[in-house]
């Protein structure tokens, strides 16, 4: 390793608390930071709302903007439900693939749209498939987001079994982890080519997955609510 590259690693290690993105929430609430990608999807984000009214959750929805123009009812009804809006994303090619000032330019007509068409504030990005760079990185939070990755996640986007979803939703789960979900599928009109969406019921799976952490004693919420009793753990990640 260049010396070059011992002193970014040495950078990024020592100052990840002020450049890195949230990646928990420090809190002895027991709460599980609840985050779902990728919608609004008919037949995906109206199953999962019902899955969390059901069960008294809260969650963030991190929203695909050309998917919320063509959907903007459910977009609605995820507002009205008390669940927060964040951005993902005008589309969902990866955020590596454009210069920092395209990433810049992207995320502001993002945000400013998803406000518009929300009626809410938007407080925080995931960029797609979390891949970011530093400089990606600096390029959203000059739009005044600030980016928001996983610890947690439920294998929804791809093909797996139940028990392997709820397996890794599980594995290491404690109060403050964010869990990665899907409420749909990104596709071609998304701008990438992912493959079949998986065959699965996105509501059913997340009542499984609710139900699992209440055996523990956790209950899904928002970030903005489990923001309310505890603060943003912040790390680096980065990568293409």
């Amino acid at each position: 390793m260049t010396d070059l590259r011992r002193s970014a690693k040495s950078f990024v290690r020592a100052h990840s608390a002020a450049i890195g993105s949230v990646l928990a929430v420090r809190t002895t609430e027991p709460h599980i930071v609840l985050t779902y990608d990728d919608g609004p999807q008919p037949g995906g984000t109206d199953r999962v709302l019902a899955a969390l009214d059901e069960l008294g959750a809260t969650a963030t929805f991190f929203v695909l903007v050309g998917r919320a123009r063509r959907h903007p009812a459910l977009l609605s009804q995820v507002v009205a439900a008390g669940h927060e809006i964040a951005l993902h994303g005008l589309d969902h090619r990866s955020l590596t693939d454009f210069t920092p000032a395209e990433v810049t330019s992207r995320t502001t007509r993002g945000k400013a749209e998803l406000e518009d068409l929300a009626g809410v504030e938007v407080r925080w990005m995931r960029p797609p498939y979390g891949r970011q760079t530093f400089a990606t990185w600096r390029a959203i939070r000059r739009t005044g987001l600030e980016p928001v990755l996983w610890g947690l996640t439920l294998l929804d986007s791809r093909v797996a079994s139940t028990e392997e979803r709820l397996g890794r939703a599980l594995r290491d789960a404690k109060p403050g982890s964010i869990l990665l979900a899907h409420d749909g599928f990104a596709d071609a009109s998304d701008g990438v080519d992912d493959g079949p969406e998986p065959i699965l019921d996105r509501g059913e799976l997340s009542r499984l997955a609710l139900g699992a952490y209440r055996r523990q004693g956790l209950v899904g919420r928002s970030l903005a609510d489990a923001l309310v009793a505890g603060t943003p753990l912040r790390g680096a990640w980065f990568g293409r």
